[in-house]
């Protein structure tokens, strides 16, 4: 078994490892490096072999998006952790071992997300991750660096090891026995929030999630899916409710998920006024496949949901009506997360 298996989920993505691999290859020493590949028909899988032989290839049967692509290919690598890694990341010098060392030190930490900066303008915090990931009580994510759309600069701010609501999964590092524990991704997402709630079910089981500054990565971000695609729309709307229904504690679950979806109306009217229809059609595609699959999810809860997994009641009223863009101007991180 290897420590540590760096797996690089890829599809038809061979200008991307092209840019990024090596960075990977030259500063992961001590790790055993993987591309998942999700059944490309480009140059990648000859690409790699003519250019990285070190370099291992898992070939999945079709390209099942981030959750299954993840899932079919992590059944053939033997690893103690996963480092899971998009393709359109640059690593730096020493990147794993800051990781490694919280891991051998906490034996209850099973998640780890690094410093993720934008690798379009490094001084700043990438929209995916920033410094970890929170969310509020009807399921909106958060980032410390990113809130919505508000990114910050790198001013050190973040510079600390503090435990989080979850992880980004554009760099995301996991126990090969809490992964495989918990079933992995939900492969129902597709893609798009799979990393939350793999968060909440293991917070659910006892398990910390964690943010290591000491370890700091440059991501692209929307090489794949650009954030205005209505696409990314319709998962990310369906996603989250999907994963409200599996996680919330029981006490106010149908309250929570029927105003989130009240919120969720007014995120489409809003697209409506700003003559962005295909998004507004995205939410309702995606409420219309949540009633179509709600009560399977509602099979999917298990005996035990921990109570306080929001840390603000509403991001949204937060921003938008009390014009609060920052992480640190809406509550004191000192006060509400654990160091």
């Amino acid at each position: 078994m290897d420590k540590i298996a760096v797996v690089i989920l890829n599809w038809n993505g061979v200008k991307l490892l092209e840019q990024f691999l090596p960075s990977v290859v030259q500063f992961s020493e001590c790790a055993q490096i993987y591309v998942a590949d999700n059944a490309s028909t480009d140059d990648s899988i000859n690409f790699i072999k003519q250019n990285f032989p070190s370099v291992k290839i898992v070939v999945n049967s079709g390209n099942h998006g981030f959750a299954k692509g993840y899932n079919d290919a992590l059944q053939h690598i033997d690893a103690e952790i996963y480092a899971l890694v998009n393709s359109d990341i640059e690593v730096t010098e020493k990147w794993l071992n800051p990781i490694i060392e919280t891991f051998d030190k906490e034996k209850q930490t099973a998640v780890i997300q690094p410093k993720i900066l934008d690798f379009k303008n490094k001084e700043y915090f990438e929209y995916a991750g920033g410094a970890g990931g929170f969310i509020d009580k009807y399921g909106f994510p958060f980032c410390r660096g990113r809130i919505f759309e508000t990114i910050e600069k790198d001013n050190g701010q973040y510079d600390d090891n503090c435990e989080l609501f979850w992880a980004s999964g554009a760099c995301f590092f996991i126990r090969s026995e809490v992964y495989h524990d918990l079933g992995g991704f939900d492969e129902t997402f597709f893609a798009h929030q799979e990393e939350i709630d793999l968060c909440w079910r293991a917070a659910n089981e006892g398990h910390i999630i964690k943010y290591n500054s000491g370890s700091v990565v440059y991501h692209v971000g929307g090489a794949t899916l650009q954030q205005g695609n209505p696409k990314k729309t319709y998962l990310n709307f369906r996603n989250s409710l999907l994963m409200l229904v599996k996680n919330l504690p029981k006490k106010g679950l149908f309250f929570v998920i029927f105003f989130r979806m009240v919120l969720d109306g007014i995120a489409g009217t809003r697209f409506l006024t700003q003559g962005k229809f295909q998004h507004t059609f995205a939410i309702l595609k995606a409420h219309f496949s949540f009633y179509c699959i709600s009560l399977s999810y509602l099979r999917k809860r298990k005996d035990f949901q921990i109570q306080q997994y929001y840390t603000v009641k509403s991001i949204v009223f937060l921003y938008y009506i009390k014009k609060l863009t920052v992480f640190k101007e809406i509550f004191n991180s000192n006060q509400n997360i654990k160091n």
